[in-house]
């Protein structure tokens, strides 16, 4: 194959690749936007609050669950022989998500979704650093990084269109035509590679990783969603999942042949990037999570011009992610990834600050602002953890940093979740006392107001039930949970904090070379 040939190839295959992440990423976010219309028993599926959550749990346990696993599989049976095995789980998924008869049915084919995801996911990264070299795999980790931004802001814009015009199983079938063009395109422009010299399968090690994330993820989003850690399954699951992950951290520092080497986190480059991305993500989680809330429950927007608010996040990303590699090249990755963090740290600063007056040109701006700082640490700080290690091992090093996401996603929405709706509660109690006083006779049940006290959205429903005495709560609702996010702005501002010191500290001034094939049991085979 001839270099122009090479060239072109590794490009279109980016291409197919950020097709698979699109369609995977946005599929994440758009459930959130159809939350309402599946809790009706005509327009949707009738499913409860429970029920409503463990369709997005299910899918996300599965898959933060199974990421490192499939990871090293892949770098062993070949990268793209695993894609395409994850696209065409996730397209059928999709396709029996669509079709669910049952909230139990949803949860199910929302779960395999993630299963399919999990397969996908990890290989993006790994085949990048195994096609592309050195001089242009910056720009390739910045373009992956920009369709990662665009996929997430699409998400709940495309959702809200979809259902505006059709009915709510058409926000999973849209995924069927994208995974079909991916695996017709994934043959012709995506190389199989695989680690040349894997040594012994550490058969252990990926059985240990499973119960270990399951466990700990469980807990995560269970103690978020009851705002405490007294249940015995909750601190359970958590006691459990760390003790696991600690056996199988030091099962990996003693095997011969680990499916992750421990030896790797020596290498600053490699250690203080998984530090910075765990810190930023979990700051910036919680806080873009909970902002939809503000656009629907607080301002009224409907779901898609809610959805259409965020994709100025996609600019900014799509801006800053392919620039931020000839930033670190001038400035070198210290400065970039500081400077970085003090735009996204300035963007929690505004938002605890935000009112439901605030002009919308002023939020758009800032979270341009957010969305391109936090660009310019993820593409630098992804590209480092790549290059610290062998491309044999580039599965493995994905996986890790694809998990380390989504445990401090799920850890940023848990935590700060329990935040809003533990000064939420502090804020609303008081009037719905009063409202539960004045209504006499047809005083709510207990249930009800216990309901009601929970979130905005229970007050809400409980307003719009009362008629015109209900208009008295909307006002104490919408302060209570601007209070919330306030509080939850300010400790994201203080966890970006630590990370710009680990980042003015540890972080190396100078980018590192990129270890090669040669490096001891890096040899990766079929790459080119």
């Amino acid at each position: 194959m001839d270099a122009q040939t090479a060239y072109r190839r590794r490009w279109g295959g980016l291409a197919v690749l950020v097709i698979c992440l699109l369609v995977i990423v946005a599929d994440n976010t758009i459930l959130n936007v159809a939350l309402r219309v599946l809790s009706d028993p005509e327009a949707g599926l009738g499913a409860g609050q429970s029920q409503l959550a463990w369709a997005i749990n299910s899918y996300t346990l599965v898959f933060a669950g199974l990421l490192f696993a499939f990871g090293v599989i892949g770098d062993r049976v070949g990268r793209r022989r695993m894609i395409v095995a994850g696209l065409t789980v996730f397209g059928a998924a999709s396709a029996l998500s669509a079709y669910s008869q049952s909230p139990e049915q949803l949860i199910l084919a929302r779960a395999a979704m993630g299963l399919g995801a999990s397969m996908v996911t990890p290989q993006t990264l790994s085949v990048i650093t195994n096609v592309f070299p050195p001089e242009q795999r910056g720009r390739a980790i910045g373009i992956w990084a920009g369709s990662v931004g665009l996929a997430m802001a699409i998400g709940p814009s495309a959702g809200g269109l979809l259902l505006e015009n059709f009915w709510w199983g058409s926000i999973f079938l849209i995924n069927v035509p994208f995974v079909v063009l991916g695996l017709a395109l994934v043959f012709f422009l995506i190389p199989e590679s695989r680690d040349a010299d894997p040594g012994r399968p550490d058969v252990l090690g990926v059985l240990l990783s499973i119960p270990g994330l399951v466990l700990l993820i469980y807990g995560i989003i269970t103690a978020g969603e009851r705002a405490s850690l007294a249940d015995w399954d909750v601190w359970g699951a958590l006691a459990g999942g760390v003790a696991v992950l600690a056996l199988f951290l030091v099962h990996e520092s003693r095997t011969e042949d680990p499916s992750l080497d421990v030896r790797f986190f020596r290498d600053p480059r490699f250690s203080v990037s998984i530090a910075t991305i765990m810190v930023m993500f979990f700051s910036m989680s919680g806080i873009i999570f909970f902002l939809s809330f503000y656009w629907q429950s607080v301002r009224e927007f409907s779901p898609f011009a809610a959805g259409l608010l965020v994709l100025p996040a996609a600019v900014g990303q799509m801006v800053m992610a392919p620039l931020s590699p000839t930033l670190v090249r001038r400035a070198g990755p210290r400065v970039v990834a500081a400077c970085g963090v003090l735009g996204v740290c300035s963007s929690f600063v505004f938002f605890t600050q935000l009112e439901p007056d605030t002009p919308l040109p002023l939020i758009i701006g800032f979270f341009l602002l957010q969305s391109g700082s936090m660009a310019v640490v993820l593409t630098p700080a992804t590209d480092a953890i790549m290059s610290s290690v062998p491309p044999g091992k580039a599965g493995a090093a994905s996986a890790v940093q694809n998990t380390v996401r989504q445990v401090a996603t799920a850890m940023g929405v848990a935590i700060l979740g329990a935040v809003i709706s533990f000064r939420y509660r502090a804020g609303i109690t008081g009037s719905l006392d009063r409202f539960a006083q004045e209504e006499g006779g047809d005083r709510p049940d207990p249930g009800e107001l216990r309901a009601a006290g929970e979130s905005i959205e229970g007050t809400l429903a409980l307003a719009r039930g009362a008629g015109e005495a209900g208009r008295a709560l909307v006002g104490p609702a919408k302060e209570a949970f601007m209070t919330g996010l306030h509080t939850a702005a300010t400790i994201s501002l203080c966890f970006g904090l630590v990370g710009l010191v680990v980042v003015l500290v540890w972080m190396p001034r100078e980018a590192g070379r990129h270890q090669e094939a040669d490096a001891p049991r890096g040899g990766d085979a079929g790459a080119g």
